[in-house]
């Protein structure tokens, strides 16, 4: 991982992010062959630089020379079961030509030492449908984190 810099994402870079997080979610479409989300690079742009002023969303980026290969996102949550604040992992990619060289695990490292600064109890976690990222869930197993059981359910509003 030579060259590799894991830092806090800065304003400037939310164009760049936002591409990356099209083709998140246009990877996991294909897999699923399901049309699942709306993406629009300017809307999302602008949500991506809102969230980082108002500090909505907590993101990390993996920096190689001028180029973003990886992000992650997660926001803050409260509960009693997790006995106070924890983080919610929304959001991790890493560039196809990069995976499996320790980016996402070096993302999650990064973002656990964030939360353990804001006294999070946890980080949790949601896959993408399984069994197509059954790859995916596995990563997050190796990187420590257990099945705590159900499935994500939504209702939109």
């Amino acid at each position: 991982m030579e060259n590799i810099i894991f830092e806090r994402v800065k304003k400037e870079d939310s164009k760049e992010v936002a591409v990356l997080v099209g083709n998140l979610l246009n990877e996991i479409m294909l897999r699923i062959n399901i049309k699942a989300f709306n993406f629009d690079l300017e809307e999302t742009n602008v949500r991506l630089k809102h969230f980082i002023e108002t500090e909505k969303n907590y993101i990390f980026i993996a920096r190689r020379t001028e180029e973003i290969i990886g992000f992650i996102t997660a926001y803050e949550g409260f509960a009693l079961y997790t006995e106070g604040a924890f983080g919610t992992i929304a959001e991790l990619y890493v560039k196809p030509e990069y995976r499996s060289k320790g980016i996402g695990k070096e993302l999650i490292k990064t973002l656990s030492k964030f939360g353990q600064n804001k006294k999070w109890s946890r980080l949790e976690v949601t896959t993408p449908p399984l069994p197509q990222f059954n790859k995916t869930l596995e990563f997050y197993q190796i990187e420590g984190f257990d099945i705590s059981g159900g499935r994500k359910l939504k209702i939109c509003l």
